[in-house]
């Protein structure tokens, strides 16, 4: 086979594929379940979400609007495309909206534009009137139908919860019992103050979120999907499992544009699954593979999660700061996941895929290595202070730019036109997520809950750092069960990361830690939502795969420990060479848990090598001098040891293949 019909040139099972991937979309992603219209009505969703992103692209430009009416236009065009493309119920007709969302679809633009119009004059008047909570009651439902219809019903039971608890809390026992507040306080601090639906997260969204997924849009327009999969080829392929570790290259990259874990997981694993199990990897490996990689693509600088960006406002501090502390964690996650997938190989005895059938890198660069220079772009305005905004705006600027200068990645007035209605459509559920949380952030504002959880918290751990750290993961993991990422973790950093903080530690690690987990929840079953997404794509039990993926993914799960009680991996400080010796222990430790959970290094382990690599692992998670010199003695010792069967034990049949 020719590097020019390998199945990653091959354009015609490009195409089948990401039918395929479409339809696993639907089944596993709320998000991904919208009308499909044609004619008139296709061309009305087109003028509406061109509409919103040049409405998002001008003002990035030349200007934000004052930030509380800026969010009330975000939101109306978030309220319209959802009503418009998600059917309210399963009988709802598909080709048209129906009566019923006509009605709702006037009640969210005039609910949701009545700030814009009338906020000067509240901000004159200083009082609320009649009118506003009328207007704020309409917008207050609206989003709680928006977010069923394009997150599910999950998140929109938990917001119900929280305004239950701010108006009757008087009733409830307990130190979580409040006072209670009236109907028309609840609706004014979720309506008419910044600590609401307006808040912080909606005006991320309103910023810099849209404006990232509308960059990753105009990218794949220009063909970075192909480019990266060709290099992730180049790269990978020709080490042994180079079939598996393609997967994570590739989702390494794409999760440079594409902060979801279940669209990472659609958009390489059409292509990486067959691969896997054409090399011999069994299809539920394979399928785990795609999961655990296609998540680590949501902590990949320089475009993480939509959360991250929400971080960044939560601690005040420039993106650039979150996109640098990331940087080493998801190297870890990386090579965690490498390590199981090389030890995996090894056992298996496989060989590299053959030269004759990857392409040079020279040559994908060549061909396509100009469409980078808008990532660079994006990480030189950060790393220089620009604004994520206006990093984003130039960025969009550039990936236009670099794609005429060759005809194969050319943008065409229908591929602009295709990008600037996909990037809206995108946004829609991340959008309506960020809005509703704001009912969350605002009952715990408005309560106090926040700060009554946290010292429980740390009351129930005894003031354990350790066991407040693990009922932190406990909490994010279960609302991750129910929950998108970004809700996930803006609750998770409303409630649990201060009482991480009260503890003393440091608050980028505290939300970080909240983000991470948020970020793995997408693996932890029974709800692991990006392993059924790759088990849709290869027809593997949803189950297997979840289960399969979380033992991959567990050396992952060392990695946030490590830095709540060792910051230097985020890059806090100055002092470099605590900062290379800590990340050094770190490898060893991650590789040191991959080779523990396989149970192989060299030849299988006995029991006594299975416990010193782990135990060596856990203890290069906690920073000093002593822990670190036994953890790496106990795992160079069973390193060695290995080694030295190796040696005196003759080779299987399986193993010589992979010589």
């Amino acid at each position: 086979m020719t590097p020019e019909n390998t199945p990653v040139q091959n354009i015609d099972s490009e195409a089948a594929a990401l039918k395929s991937a479409e339809k696993v979309l639907e089944k596993v992603d709320a998000e991904s379940r919208f009308r499909k219209f044609t004619g008139k009505w296709g061309l009305l969703i087109t003028v509406i979400a061109v509409g919103m992103s040049l409405f998002h692209l001008y003002t990035s430009g030349f200007g934000t609007l004052m930030a509380m009416k800026q969010r009330s236009v975000h939101l109306a065009f978030l309220l319209l495309l959802t009503f418009l493309l998600y059917p309210g119920s399963g009988r709802a007709p598909r080709k048209r909206p129906s009566v019923l969302d006509s009605l709702w679809l006037v009640l969210a633009l005039s609910s949701s534009l009545y700030i814009f119009f009338t906020f000067d004059a509240f901000s004159m008047r200083g009082t609320a009137i009649a009118m506003d909570y009328i207007m704020g009651t309409i917008l207050v439902v609206c989003v709680l139908e928006a977010t069923r219809r394009t997150v599910g019903k999950e998140l929109m039971i938990l917001s119900l919860i929280f305004l239950a608890y701010g108006y009757w809390g008087e009733y409830i026992p307990g130190v979580l019992g409040h006072t209670g507040f009236s109907f028309k306080r609840i609706i004014y601090q979720l309506f008419l103050s910044s600590e609401g639906i307006f808040g912080i997260s909606l005006g991320v969204s309103a910023t810099y979120i849209f404006l990232f997924i509308l960059f990753g849009a105009f990218l794949t327009e220009t063909g970075m999907g192909r480019f990266i999969k060709d290099l992730a080829m180049s790269l990978a392929g020709r080490t042994i499992g180079g079939e598996a570790k393609v997967s994570i290259v590739a989702s390494g990259l794409m999760g440079m544009i594409n902060g979801s874990a279940v669209g990472n997981v659609a958009a390489t694993g059409t292509f990486t699954i067959p691969l896997m199990t054409g090399a011999g990897f069994k299809p539920v490996f394979a399928s785990a593979v795609v999961a655990v990689a296609g998540t680590g693509g949501m902590i990949m600088p320089p475009v993480m999660g939509a959360a991250s960006f929400i971080m960044a406002e939560f601690l005040g501090v420039h993106y650039a700061v979150i996109m640098l502390a990331a940087a080493i964690p998801a190297i870890l996650y990386y090579v965690a996941e490498y390590s199981v997938i090389h030890i995996e190989a090894v056992k298996m005895g496989m060989k590299p895929i053959p030269r004759e059938n990857i392409l040079s890198v020279v040559k994908v660069m060549r061909e396509r290595g100009h469409l980078m220079v808008p990532i660079i772009v994006i990480v030189y305005l950060l790393l220089i202070g620009r604004t994520p905004l206006y990093a984003a705006f130039y960025g969009i600027i550039s990936s236009i730019g670099v794609s005429f200068l060759t005809k194969e990645t050319r943008l065409t007035w229908a591929t602009f036109i295709r990008a600037m209605e996909s990037g809206a459509r995108q946004s829609v559920g991340v959008g309506i997520a960020c809005a509703v949380v704001g009912n969350i952030i605002g009952i715990t504002n408005l309560t106090g809950l926040g700060l009554v959880l946290g010292d429980n918290i740390v009351s129930l751990a005894g003031g354990s750092v350790i066991l407040t750290s693990f009922l932190t993961m406990i909490v994010c993991i279960i609302l991750g069960m129910g929950l998108p990422t970004t809700a996930c973790y803006i609750v998770t950093a409303t409630i649990a990361a201060p009482a991480l903080m009260k503890l003393g530690v440091n608050p980028l690690a505290a939300h970080m830690f909240a983000y991470y987990f948020a970020c793995l929840s997408n693996l932890t079953p029974p709800v692991a939502i990006a392993s059924y997404g790759a088990a849709g794509l290869s027809g593997q039990s949803p189950s297997a795969v979840g289960w399969t993926g979380f033992r991959i993914s567990l050396a992952g799960f060392l990695i946030p420990f490590t830095f709540i009680f060792n910051p230097d991996l985020l890059l806090i400080g100055n002092d470099w060479l605590s900062i290379g010796l800590s990340t050094v222990t770190s490898l060893i430790g991650v590789i040191a848990l991959a080779s523990s959970l396989q149970n192989y290094l060299y030849v299988p382990m006995n029991i006594i090598q299975r416990a010193g690599m782990f135990i060596g692992a856990v203890l290069l998670i906690f920073p000093g001098v002593t822990t670190d010199i036994a953890g790496v003695s106990l795992a160079a010792a069973v390193f060695f040891w290995q080694r030295t069967q190796r040696r005196s034990t003759p080779l299987l049949p399986a193993e010589k293949k992979g010589v």
